[in-house]
């Protein structure tokens, strides 16, 4: 079972934990504000009105059968407070089992949220973050090596929501086609950002290029994160260079941030050393190498060299091999352009 423990992918479980906890916090705070105003008790869409006819809707939600704003608003403030506490890495520091409940309470509670959010929250990145909350619940504590089987779905993730927007594009219309699309996007996207106009104002032969470098990383570079190491490292920077471009254009709530953080499963330790080298080469876990043992027990992680540095050896300098997979995308996207 030695491929089943990804030794070399400490550095993306960290990424991925953190990262999907924070997306989470930012939504549940969002939630917070927003919720009662649009679906609130006096909001613009009721909850409870909605609720009428929700028995003949198979949507499991917390206030399937009774819902109040102070309801709502301690079950924001409890994803708040958990999102927090695995931001902070309180929960990993524990038994494999206890960041597994505390994903799966944030994915509850937000999916009880989303069931009854309406048009509100009928966006792909709500049904994103949601899969990717499930999926990352799975990676377990530092107490264990991150399981591989996990990156690969995490790694498929990707994959879909990638190649997904690709072929939308495609697909969708011949200013993608013929190269033309971004002439305008930049101007009519619903949600701009503050440096969308500069984007726009870009000439035209930069758009061109713009559209052909979104056709390279939506519809070839995702195949790239399935191959071992350092090319799957290669195929995630590309996916953070293009989603951060993509931040810095327009306005997607959390979209291409999920698409960032998702990205690191492909992501192995020794790739992360190259570009920081304050970053140790192996991070295996201390706590899974360590600790105590009953007498006779084998030390469970990878052995320790004691040879002449080699390809397998701890004391090698040579970047080690890290496998990670795939994974893919959310339903709908406010935008083509925006989608990652």
């Amino acid at each position: 079972m030695a491929w089943f423990a990804a030794t070399d992918a400490e550095v993306a479980r960290w990424v991925l934990q953190r990262g999907v906890a924070a997306l989470f916090f930012v939504a549940f705070l969002s939630s917070l504000n927003q919720f009662p105003a649009l679906v609130g008790e006096r909001g613009l869409a009721p909850v409870p009105r909605y609720l009428e006819g929700f028995h003949r809707v198979r949507r499991p939600s917390l206030f399937r059968y009774r819902y109040s704003d102070r309801l709502f608003r301690w079950a924001a403030a409890v994803g708040l407070a958990v999102s927090g506490l695995l931001v902070l890495g309180v929960p990993q520091a524990g038994p494999w089992w206890v960041p597994l409940a505390a994903f799966l309470v944030l994915w509850g509670l937000y999916m009880s949220i989303v069931n009854v959010g309406q048009t509100f929250y009928a966006f792909g990145w709500e049904m994103l973050l949601l899969e990717a909350g499930f999926t990352v619940a799975f990676l377990g504590s530092d107490q264990v090596p991150p399981p591989r089987p996990i990156l690969i779905l995490v790694v498929w993730l990707v994959f879909r929501l990638e190649f997904g927007a690709g072929m939308i594009k495609i697909r969708g219309g011949a200013e993608w086609r013929d190269l033309t699309a971004l002439y305008y996007h930049h101007e009519t996207q619903p949600m701009p950002g503050p440096l969308s106009r500069q984007f726009h104002l870009l000439p035209k032969w930069m758009h061109r290029s713009e559209v052909v470098g979104n056709h390279v990383a939506q519809l070839v570079v995702p195949f790239l994160l399935f191959f071992p190491q350092p090319v799957g490292s290669a195929a995630a920077a590309v996916v953070v260079v293009t989603q951060l471009w993509l931040v810095l254009s327009g306005n997607f709530a959390w979209l291409n941030w999920s698409a960032i953080v998702l990205a690191f499963a492909a992501v192995g330790d020794a790739a992360v050393h190259w570009l920081l080298p304050f970053v140790p080469e192996r991070l295996s876990s201390a706590a899974w190498n360590a600790g105590p043992r009953a007498p006779g027990a084998r030390r469970r992680g990878p052995p320790r060299a004691t040879g002449s540095p080699g390809c397998g050896s701890a004391s090698s300098s040579r970047p080690r091999c890290c496998c990670s997979c795939s994974r893919g995308g959310p339903r709908r996207t406010s935008s083509r352009a925006g989608s990652s």
